[in-house]
Parts: C-alpha cells; sequence; structure tokens
C-alpha cells in the first residue's frame, strides 16, 4: 500500500470519527434535515460509500465504472435511502459501518499505477482516485459535520 492510500484511510477513519462525535448523543428520531431522521441520513452515507466503493472495485478490475449519479446527486440521493426505508437503525448503522470498512479495502486493493490512472467518477467527472476519496471525506467530515454543528447549535440556542 501506498503513504497516498495510508493518508486517505487515515483521513477516512478521522471524518468517520468526527461523524461518531457528532450523532453520538442523538436519538432515532432525531431530524437532521427536513424529512431525514438519523436513520435516512446515515442511510445517505452509507450510499455514498457504496457508489464509491463498487467504483473503485470496477477500477482494479479495468472495467468503466458505472455512473448511478449520473440522473443527479438529489435522485442518487433519494434512491439511497430509500432502499433502505425499511430498516431500522440498528442494521443501518451496521451497514453504515461495513460500507466504510469495504471503501477502504477497495482502496487497499489499488496498484499504484489504479491509483494514478484516470476514474470515471459515479456522477460521470474524470480524475483520480484521491480526488473521488478526497470529496467523499470532504462529504462527510467537512460539509455534514458542519451542518451537524450548525443544527446542534441552533438546538443549544432554542
Amino acid at each position: 500500500m501506498t503513504d497516498e492510500q495510508s493518508q486517505l484511510i487515515q483521513a477516512l477513519d478521522e471524518a468517520r470519527a468526527i461523524m461518531h462525535s457528532l450523532i453520538a448523543d442523538l436519538t432515532p428520531d432525531s431530524e437532521i434535515y427536513p424529512g431525514w431522521t438519523l436513520r435516512q441520513f446515515l442511510a445517505h452515507l452509507t450510499g455514498w460509500d457504496d457508489v464509491t466503493a463498487t467504483t473503485l472495485r470496477a477500477h482494479a478490475r479495468g472495467e468503466t465504472p458505472a455512473t448511478p449519479v449520473s440522473a443527479g446527486i438529489d435522485a442518487y440521493n433519494a434512491e439511497s435511502v430509500a432502499t433502505r426505508e425499511t430498516l431500522d437503525l440498528a442494521h443501518i448503522v451496521k451497514e453504515w459501518e461495513l460500507a466504510r470498512e469495504e471503501l477502504k479495502a477497495a482502496i487497499r486493493a489499488l496498484t499504484p499505477e489504479q491509483m494514478a490512472a484516470p476514474l470515471l467518477h459515479p456522477w460521470g467527472r474524470v480524475s483520480t482516485v484521491a480526488k473521488l476519496v478526497n470529496i467523499m471525506i470532504h462529504h462527510e467530515g467537512v460539509e455534514h459535520a458542519e451542518e451537524l454543528r450548525a443544527m446542534r447549535a441552533k438546538q443549544s440556542a432554542a
């Protein structure tokens, strides 16, 4: 495994640790976004780890990855959450954790050449593995983390 792969995995772990700390005392019915409870929120994050791992595994096999997000991020988010709608929170939390482990395994499985090769992202953009994974790290550990902090601050002020 390259230093770059190790750094990406470490950053994924750090983003996940941030998320764990931010959701630790939320109840299953906590509304994260209008219409999204903690369960839907974690289903959303799980869907992104799933699609990223699937993309990296296809890349590792030398295949052109699918672009399931080409219809748009909102459509993908809705589909990702809907596919887990019947699952209880405990099951979704297990999937959320497993999806992250699968993503990290997919990163570890790449050769240095595959890490450097152009990669088709799930939404159709082409760049590198590192760029795709860094987008996912930012998505969870920065974007959603900031939103959760703001939500919690607003609740504390009320």
